[in-house]
């Protein structure tokens, strides 16, 4: 575990080690989040999108679930 000290601008450093693992650079931005007293430093994505890509993979298919209920909704009007 590496200890980083608050300057009096409130800048914190990340490691050398750690940016170079994660591949920081200059200029890469993000988000500083408080859970209850656990402070996170969450690098924000360059591309969302890409990023989100495959989250779900491996799941039921949400759209399979969501026609067959619409079948099942529509037969019961009938």
């Amino acid at each position: 575990m590496t200890t980083s000290i608050l300057s009096e601008k409130g800048w914190v450093v990340i490691p050398q080690e750690i940016r170079e693992r994660y591949g920081f650079k200059k200029g890469d931005k993000f988000n500083v989040i408080d859970y209850g007293g656990v402070i996170s430093i969450i690098p924000v994505s360059k591309d969302p999108i890409k990023a989100a890509r495959g989250m779900l993979k491996g799941g039921p298919s949400l759209t399979k679930a969501l026609l067959e209920s619409r079948r099942e909704d529509a037969a019961r009007d009938k």
